[in-house]
């Protein structure tokens, strides 16, 4: 490392860190592997997160194929909040609340659905997000 690298480092660069990862035996001492990661990876801002609640409406043979419990499980994996019910003309409703990144992953886990469904069309529309922390199956 150059005097260079020296005094960057001293005088910090806005937004990044230097984290410290697993340490290294060299002979009879051990040092400490240094790592640069940026601020926002390491602590994200919680305030910056926006939220979506996505309505999804599934479409084909989606009853009795263990659509609803295989959904919840995916939503509770992403850390949603919602609900998912069987609907009488035989579709599958599924109300979800996040990030949008995870709201895609479930709607193209939707898109697929259990091992037995046969999915054939995935409706989406946005509704106002409610604040829920917690995910349902509603009979």
């Amino acid at each position: 490392m150059d005097k260079g690298d020296r005094s960057e480092r001293q005088s910090g660069t806005p937004g990044w860190l230097i984290a410290d990862t697993r340490p290294l035996n060299r002979g009879n001492r051990t040092t400490k592997v240094r790592q640069w990661v940026r601020q926002e990876q390491r602590h994200p801002n919680p305030s910056a997160l926006r939220i979506e609640r996505w309505q999804l409406q599934v479409r084909g043979r989606v009853q009795g194929v263990g659509f609803r419990e295989s959904c919840s499980r995916m939503a509770k994996d992403l850390n949603l909040s919602g609900w998912v019910r069987n609907c009488p003309d035989g579709s599958v409703e599924v109300q979800a609340e996040g990030q949008p990144y995870q709201l895609t992953e479930l709607r193209l886990w939707c898109e697929r659905g259990p091992r037995e469904a046969e999915v054939l069309s995935v409706s989406q529309s946005q509704l106002a997000p409610l604040k829920e922390d917690w995910f349902e199956i509603r009979r």
